[in-house]
């Protein structure tokens, strides 16, 4: 079964190939053996940058479900997931991953489109963005700087007054 779901990962990968301003990073989440969503890297196509394969997979299983809980869904997608997706994934409630090519795979595939056009170029490898976005916000590379919280937390109080 397993099989049947990574082929049609690699299969809306595949589209890419024909597809201008698309990459190809297929996905689908799978809930009690069907699917539920697809995806494809559309984030140039759309000037997009989370329009990744996974993303809008995810999208596609919440807007079809009208969920925003896609607790205890599989996701099988052709290339190992950035920590955008990742993140998304526990967000939702992905129960387990099932992916193709490694996140080496993509640096490579990365690395040839880059030689022969700088714009694919990426600003940061995924290795380098895990790290990132596992650090503290204190210690990460992007400098950033905390505001106005006393009138974030008095919008917080006052939808929890009108919500509850």
């Amino acid at each position: 079964m397993h099989e049947k779901f990574m082929t049609r990962a690699i299969e809306i990968a595949r589209e890419s190939i024909d597809n201008p301003g698309t990459l190809p990073y297929g996905a689908v989440v799978v809930k009690d053996g069907k699917i539920i969503g697809e995806g494809l890297n559309r984030a140039t196509a759309n000037c997009d940058p989370t329009s990744h394969g996974e993303i809008d997979a995810i999208r596609d299983a919440c807007a079809r479900l009208s969920v925003t809980s896609l607790k205890g869904a599989d996701l099988y997608t052709s290339g190992e997931p950035c920590s955008m997706c990742v993140a998304t994934m526990y967000q939702v409630g992905i129960a387990r991953l099932f992916y193709a090519g490694a996140a080496s795979d993509s640096a490579a595939f990365f690395g040839r489109l880059s030689e022969h056009d700088p714009n694919w170029a990426r600003a940061m490898s995924n290795q380098e963005l895990r790290e990132q976005v596992g650090l503290p916000i204190g210690q990460r590379s992007m400098p950033a700087e905390q505001m106005m919280v006393e009138d974030m937390v008095a919008v917080f109080d006052e939808f929890v007054t009108r919500h509850t």
